[in-house]
């Protein structure tokens, strides 16, 4: 070995998060070593229950990465095994150790794979290097999690954040939440997806797409990990528009694959693009959001509202989601657990709309039975769109439990 590879193959790696205020997390510190064993020192408040599993567990990662000589320091802060693996995984790989390899953690039996145009209300993103956020996360029923590889994740915490997704989709029960991941944008999300992609997340989703090209881009390469990992479930994808060109492009990204179920809209990066603020009634993004409800109702797709960002204004919160319902977006994203219950209801048919969409459709069944081209409600006569609409929204307020499906069995 040249002096130069050795002196590369001799750095210290460090992975993970310790102190006062950390919780759920390990820091892990490895120094590589010419001879001796690996020495390994265990700082954690859980030592006299756990110490003994937790020391088993990073020798079990340590040998499978091939960590023969090191010194090795774990400040663990109540972090469960799938985390101590990848802050172990991380540092070691950091420290030149484990090219190539992996340490994966027990994987749990996961959930039936997910329909294309499953119920999509809620999505809720996860920051993907803050592992206490993970675990409780279904527990506040959003539709879909999001595990965050990109805004939420500093330039120089990508390699660590990745092997944590990684191991989360392995181990981590998200009960019956869409299972998501945002990757970076390409070309690194690709490495991302060489990384997610054999532990079959339901969903990818791309950031700060423009062009047709990027989508196709992801959808062979996942299709190639797939291949070669023997992934037989379906990954969907969606596309995040961004910019006033993806915004242009919008019709062209959403018939790209096969694959996309839905578009969305990154109102943030919209705006800056745009060079204007962004304001709470959004007058600067209208045009950007129709063009989009219009593009994926084309595309025969979902389409789903950016994120709401001011937490504390749940009034605000609500209005967009009426707004935003009434303009044809089926959900939107959130960045806080308190959201969800506010989004739900935003978006869901109210009682009104609900027992008028069964008048219609019970008043067309009568019609048709009785051989009658003309149907009328009331004053108003009843065409077949009409009908079509009262359809879908009453099918959409099954998926959400407010009508019961034996009511409008039988109609067409």
């Amino acid at each position: 070995m040249s002096k130069a590879t050795e002196a590369k193959a001799m750095r210290v790696g460090a992975a993970g998060h310790w102190g006062e205020n950390i919780r759920s997390d390990t820091h892990v510190w490895i120094e590589p070593r010419e001879r001796g064993l690996v020495d390994i020192v265990l700082e954690s408040r859980v030592k006299p229950y756990y110490g003994e599993a937790i020391l088993a567990q990073a020798r079990q990662v340590l040998s499978a990465l091939r960590v023969e000589h090191a010194q090795v320091v774990i400040h663990d802060e109540g972090a469960l095994p799938f985390v101590v693996s990848a802050r172990i995984e991380a540092a070691a790989k950091r420290a030149g150790f484990g090219e190539g390899l992996k340490a994966l953690p027990e994987k749990i039996v996961i959930a039936e794979a997910s329909p294309r145009d499953r119920l999509r209300r809620s999505r809720l993103y996860l920051p993907g290097g803050e592992p206490k956020y993970f675990i409780n996360a279904a527990l506040h029923g959003p539709d879909a999690v999001i595990l965050d590889l990109e805004d939420s994740v500093h330039s120089a915490e990508k390699d660590a954040a990745r092997i944590l997704v990684r191991n989360a989709l392995r181990a981590v029960d998200f009960g019956a939440c869409e299972r998501m991941v945002r990757i970076n944008q390409l070309p690194l999300g690709l490495d991302d997806l060489e990384e997610v992609i054999p532990e079959s997340p339901d969903l990818i989703l791309i950031p700060k797409v423009e062009r047709p090209e990027q989508v196709i881009e992801v959808t062979q390469r996942i299709r190639q990990i797939r291949t070669k990992h023997g992934v037989d479930r379906e990954i969907w994808l969606i596309p995040i528009l961004e910019s006033a060109l993806g915004i242009e492009n919008a019709f062209k990204i959403a018939s790209a694959s096969s694959q996309v179920v839905a578009l969305t809209i990154g109102l943030e990066d919209y705006t800056a693009d745009l060079g204007a603020p962004k304001t709470a009634l959004g007058a600067e993004s209208l045009f950007a959001r129709q063009r989009l409800v219009n593009a994926a109702r084309a595309a025969g797709v979902q389409v789903n509202d950016s994120v709401y960002s001011d937490v504390g204004d749940m009034e605000g919160l609500r209005v967009w989601g009426l707004n935003s319902k009434a303009m044809g977006f089926e959900g939107m994203g959130c960045v806080h657990p308190l959201q969800i219950p506010v989004i739900h209801e935003a978006f869901a048919p109210t009682k009104a709309e609900i027992e008028r969409a069964l008048k219609i459709v019970a008043a067309f069944n009568e019609a048709q039975q009785k051989g009658l081209a003309v149907v009328s409600l009331g004053s108003k006569m009843i065409d077949p769109p009409v009908v079509q609409r009262a359809l879908k929204l009453i099918s959409r307020a099954q998926s959400m439990g407010l009508v019961a499906g034996s009511l409008v069995a039988g109609n067409t």
